[in-house]
């Protein structure tokens, strides 16, 4: 784990980010990333992250449904799990 010290820039609060923690995120000088607090946690996001999961979590959608082809429900449509699931 490495350690950061929080700085005042202008009329903002800075962290630098250690050499070796951008070298291993890929974080370059000028990239734009994401803050946000998650239960009183700090959490610093590349904006490059976030496309990548969306970009996976598509694909996976994809897979899933192209998948569910060869699956049956029997009976029970896609609709009435949803209500189902609504419910419960």
């Amino acid at each position: 784990m490495s350690h950061s010290v929080v700085g005042k820039w202008g009329k903002n609060l800075a962290i630098r980010v250690p050499m070796d923690v951008a070298r291993a995120t890929g974080l370059m000088d000028g990239e734009k990333v994401d803050v946000e607090i998650q239960d009183g946690d700090l959490i610093i996001r590349r904006q490059a992250a976030h496309i990548r999961a969306r970009d996976d979590a598509a694909a996976a959608a994809a897979e899933i449904m192209a998948e569910s082809r060869h699956h049956s429900l029997g009976s029970t449509s896609i609709r009435e799990l949803l209500e189902e699931g609504r419910r419960g």
